[in-house]
């Protein structure tokens, strides 16, 4: 098995890394009918979902199970379709235009679902997950209260055991449930005894458990969003989840692959305004001229697109990587295959909600004052995608989750990438800035090794200096982070473009990608170096810095030009 966070000190062999072309036929199966599904059921009636219309948003998930849309993830057993976690994303990325019923289908299947698939006794699975995979019953998950948000483990919310030792009392509230109307079943944290944080599965109908008024939301209102309140809620004692006291575990690791899913559903966002964009591009005219013509109209075209295709790249390669961790997992070995890939799924996140905001921010500033009116696509798209960087843990938390975890691990010898940075350390001075060798792509998988280099120079450094009180110095902690989240995003598209022997399109986009990315390391790793080191051991460290953040810039203009001509004929996105 690959390791997590492996990438970063070393080459990439491009075979090891799965991309959408090694899709099976089932996979692309899969894929139409679920989009299929979103374009005839879901967006025929945006506008009821928007306004909640009532009972609506249950009918649309009973169809969506009745077609095995919600059950990807359950066993067979218990009435599920027991698909890989590349169909899993799969299906994320092609309900992802359905706004606010992504929003509240992402919720059901992802952290609302699967703490009982990887968490459950055979009881609790054989009681709620046939229900759950139809559509019959909605899930939720009750983490986040008021006094707690990405401190999650400060949780108020307190269980105590009945004098008679059959329920668990519940007192607390928990705020921002999506789902939170609809949802039968819910995931609940609270504190036995106001210290053990343990996962509970609680029913709607239970004594002392109601939910509060439905919140006013900038974007995808359509969906749910309640608090839940809870005074003296008795919840069988059958119904704590795994294991009292490891409610960490069961939220820490479900979050993860919330935040993987979260990334493809965010990239197949980006797929669609993309090809909103570029239809209207098309139409639109000015000056007697199609805005698709005009050069910053292409440069913007080229560069939304290059940015999805980093985003799917990086989303399938997780994919690969988490189905292969945890196909056939329960309970401790789930909990572990989740922690390999916990940074791949924090860098996901990040990267991909934030392409997302690009995508649908020049989409609206393509369509001018028409993408500012509420009846053309990009106002929707523009209120819906901000939730992306708050939900499952925000952006910053990620950013701090990313290095933070990795020196975590390095630490404890799961990961080398201390002995790198020090291998690294020994030879800088002897490090030459390498010419480009002839061949697909050789100048950015030597641009992308440099990226590798530069993160293990400055983050070694910046270990060395605050050794355990890194976590304090956030600043650092965040610019760390953007260089592992593009290190990962740069790899996994020259990978795939390698791996497919591609000289069309995706290396297109690929070097496209790489060359807007990669001058910014210089100046992450300016900012960090500046920050450690002064006088003549900042000198030194600078002039290492510049030599492996030297580079032969292409044409980008001519390269953009020619993927903005690729992307209007094939009327968006194209690989």
């Amino acid at each position: 098995m690959v390791k997590g966070g492996s990438y970063l000190t070393g080459a990439t062999d491009p075979e090891s890394v799965f991309t959408p072309e090694d899709f099976s036929e089932e996979d692309r199966m899969v894929a139409a009918m679920v989009a299929d599904f979103t374009r005839n059921e879901i967006l025929p009636v945006t506008g009821d979902i928007e306004a909640q219309a009532g009972g609506l948003m249950q009918s649309l998930m009973e169809k969506a199970g009745g077609l095995g849309i919600l059950s990807a993830d359950i066993p067979g057993e218990y009435g599920g379709g027991d698909m890989s976690k590349i169909v899993s994303a799969i299906i994320a990325e092609n309900v992802s235009l359905g706004g606010s019923f992504a929003v509240a289908f992402g919720a059901h299947t992802g952290i609302g679902t699967l703490p009982i698939v990887f968490f459950g006794n055979d009881e609790q699975k054989a009681k709620y997950l046939p229900d759950l995979a139809s559509g019959k019953k909605l899930a939720a998950f009750g983490l986040t209260e008021p006094g707690a948000g990405s401190d999650a483990l400060a949780a108020r919310t307190r269980a105590v055991l009945s004098p008679d030792g059959r329920h668990y009392l519940l007192s607390g509230e928990k705020i921002f449930i999506t789902n939170g109307g609809t949802a039968e079943v819910f995931v609940v944290f609270a504190k036995i005894d106001g210290e053990k944080f343990t996962a509970f599965i609680v029913d709607r109908d239970t004594p002392g458990f109601t939910t509060g008024a439905e919140e006013h939301k900038l974007g995808i209102k359509g969906s749910s969003t309640r608090s839940l309140i809870f005074e003296d809620a008795p919840v069988p004692v059958e119904n704590v989840l795994y294991e009292p006291g490891r409610g960490a575990s069961v939220a820490l690791g479900v979050l993860d692959i919330g935040r993987f899913k979260l990334a493809a559903g965010a990239m197949g966002s980006a797929k669609g305004a993309l090809e909103v964009a570029v239809r209207y591009a098309q139409q639109r005219e000015q000056f007697k001229t199609p805005l698709v013509k005009f050069g910053l109209i292409q440069e913007k075209l080229a560069r939304m697109a290059a940015r999805t295709y980093a985003a799917e790249s990086a989303v399938y390669r997780t994919a690969g990587l988490l189905e292969e961790a945890l196909h056939g997992t329960t309970g401790a070995a789930t909990i572990k295959g989740m922690e390999e890939y916990a940074v791949e799924c924090s860098v996901n996140k990040n990267l991909a909600s934030e392409v997302l905001d690009y995508v649908v921010d020049q989409t609206l500033q393509i369509h001018g004052g028409y993408g500012y009116i509420a009846e053309y696509a990009p106002e929707r798209f523009y209120r819906d995608a901000r939730i992306n960087r708050i939900f499952e843990g925000t952006n910053e938390i990620n950013r701090l989750i990313i290095p933070g975890t990795l020196l975590r691990r390095a630490a404890k010898g799961e990961i080398p990438l201390l002995q790198a940075a020090q291998a690294l350390a020994r030879d800088i001075f002897d490090l030459q800035p390498g010419l480009d060798e002839d061949g697909l792509l050789a100048a950015e998988t030597r641009m992308v090794d440099n990226a590798k280099k530069m993160f293990l120079m400055v983050g070694g450094s910046a270990a060395q200096k605050y050794l355990d009180k890194i976590a304090y110095q956030q600043e650092v902690m965040g610019l760390l982070a953007d260089m592992v989240i593009e290190i990962f995003a740069m790899d996994s598209a020259v990978a795939r473009a390698l791996k497919a022997r591609d000289g069309g399109i995706k290396a297109l986009l690929a070097r496209s990608y790489v060359h807007d990315v990669f001058p910014r390391f210089e100046l992450w790793g300016k900012k960090v170096l500046a920050h450690i080191a002064g006088g003549d051991e900042l000198r030194t460290q600078l002039a290492v810095l510049k030599r492996l953040s030297r580079y032969e810039p292409c044409d980008t203009i001519a390269l953009d030009r020619t993927i903005a001509e690729r992307v209007a004929g094939a009327g968006g996105y194209v690989v």
